[in-house]
Order: structure tokens, then sequence, then C-alpha cells
């Protein structure tokens, strides 16, 4: 299978359809920046003038909605989102032994999506799952009690997935 360079294109009709949906309801900042996310995978930066216009913002308060909060993201991410927790019971647990491995095995660093938009690596200031460190999330899913091998079979998952694609 021959790796995608680029992300999907971004489906216009499907952001100008969200931007109507939202127009005239007050308040709708950032249900519409979410819905737009969720829809596209990111808030491409072309979106920002028009959401704006549609609320009766300046596009730097738009622009300043989506900067300040890390869930929303400018930038592409890959099909997976991997967070590795860095909170402290998941530092106390070996999250930096783990957070090392999956560096490895995606040969990524914190920040990066891989060339083929598989899989985006970040790390969070804490999971909530304390209870479960090491913790990390693919997407909306948990794994804990993370060891090298569990995040091996973990990540094997989410290429065999890829294949199935």
């Amino acid at each position: 299978m021959e790796p995608n360079s680029s992300p999907k294109p971004i489906d216009w009709n499907q952001v100008n359809a969200i931007i109507e949906e939202h127009r005239t309801r007050k308040w709708s900042l950032i249900p519409m920046l979410q819905a737009v996310q969720e829809a596209i995978g990111y808030i491409p930066p072309e979106a920002i003038e028009p959401i704006a216009d549609a609320l009766n913002m300046a596009p730097a308060e738009v622009q300043g909605v989506v900067t300040f909060y890390a869930g929303f993201s400018l930038k592409p991410k890959g099909k997976c989102v991997l967070k590795v927790c860095r909170g402290t019971a998941c530092h106390v647990k070996g999250s930096r032994s783990i957070l090392r491995h999956v560096k490895n095995e995606l040969q990524l660093e914190e920040g990066e999506t891989s060339p083929d938009y598989q899989f985006s690596l970040e790390t969070v200031a804490c999971l909530g799952a304390c209870f479960l460190a090491p913790t990390m999330m693919v997407n909306r899913d948990y794994y804990g009690k993370l060891n090298p091998a569990k995040v091996t079979s973990v990540l094997g998952q989410y290429r065999k997935n890829r294949e199935d694609d």
C-alpha cells in the first residue's frame, strides 16, 4: 500500500453546511469549530474567515479561540491520534519509557504526524485515568497499565485496521 502524502481534500460543501447550520445560533463559535474539526479532522485556516463572517466576528477573534484551546488544531492530524499521559502518576509508573517506545515504534516526535497521516503523537498533562497508569489514548480509546509489549500490541491493532481500510 502506497502512503498517502497529503491529508484528504477539504470538503468545502461540508464545511459550508456546518457554517450555515450554526449561523443563526447565538454563541455558537465553539460548537461550530467542534463540528468542523469533527468533520474535517482539523480547522482549515481557510475556514477562519467564512466562520467569522457567519457569526459577525473578526477573523482574529475566531483565530484566537482556535489557538487558545488545545483541542483545536489548524494542521491536519493522523487518523489515529495518540496521546501519552505525562501526569504525575503516569510519570512515576514509567510514562517516559512508554513515550520513548511509541516514538521509536512510529518514528515520530511529540507533535508530529506521520507522512501517511495514519498517526499523530501528542503528550498531555493528564488523561484522568491515574489508576491505569501509565496510560495513553488512541482517539477516544484508553489503554492503561502499559508496558512496551502492550504498546506494540495496541499500535499493531491500529496498523492492522489501516490495512483493512
